[in-house]
């Protein structure tokens, strides 16, 4: 294993070990608000309330987005350079729209990277249960969030590589029908490393059938120029 490599996978342990540390105040109580929005998003869509109901639901979440606007604001990406120069980049993640559990609009995916005490190659896995609210044909999930759920599996897949990248080309292949409401496995993997890109391949599966599958190329760029990515974000 290179040292790049033992470097990010380095960087993964201690960020599967911070996404598991729900004793942390701040990250436990997000995550408790994250999932209260998850839980009506998931009963509006499918709601058949009443007009009257309806017309006193939006009155109460109304009050509660009031409320929001009234507090400190901040921005997503606040402390990320120095979250990613101490190797502790958690506090980013959590408010990603596919895996934060901060993040009402993710699932959210967990994943996690199976023996990272023992060398390569290694894999990253992912679970999810997609609610109704990602629902596309009846019964399944839409392919653009199965799309999007792909990326974000290779995008942790290829930095393995020890070489952070960017989605350059994603294609995706539909075997059958994904359902919602259903314990769903990803697995992503690294396949190769050719200069400044980066190969990766995944699969989704339910019931031990795969259901959907994916290739990425990512192009590799310069860490600092996330680092600048994120600033300028911030100044906006």
């Amino acid at each position: 294993m290179s040292a790049e490599t033992e470097f990010s996978s380095s960087l993964y342990k201690k960020f599967l070990e911070f996404q598991r540390d729900l004793d942390n105040p701040r990250r436990a109580v997000f995550s408790r608000v994250g999932d209260a929005t998850r839980r009506v998003i998931d009963k509006l869509v499918a709601t058949k309330a009443s007009n009257d109901q309806l017309e006193q639901l939006a009155s109460d979440l109304e009050a509660v987005a009031s409320k929001l606007e009234s507090l400190p604001r901040g921005r997503l990406y606040e402390g990320f350079s120095e979250a990613a120069n101490s190797g502790s980049p958690g506090g980013f993640f959590d408010h990603s729209p596919l895996s934060g559990v901060a993040n009402p609009l993710a699932p959210p995916i967990n994943f996690e990277i199976p023996d990272i005490a023992k060398p390569g190659p290694h894999r990253v896995i992912g679970e999810v249960n997609f609610g109704v609210a990602y629902e596309g044909p009846p019964g399944c999930v839409h392919g653009g969030f199965l799309a999007a759920s792909f990326d974000e599996l290779l995008g942790r897949a290829q930095s393995l590589s020890g070489k952070p990248g960017m989605t350059a080309n994603l294609t995706v292949s539909f075997r059958k029908p994904t359902p919602i409401q259903a314990e769903l496995k990803l697995e992503g993997f690294l396949e190769k490393v050719d200069g400044r890109k980066v190969y990766t391949k995944g699969t989704c599966s339910y019931n031990g059938e795969i259901t959907a599958e994916a290739e990425a190329l990512f192009i590799t760029i310069d860490f600092e120029r996330l680092i600048e990515l994120a600033r300028s974000r911030n100044r906006v």
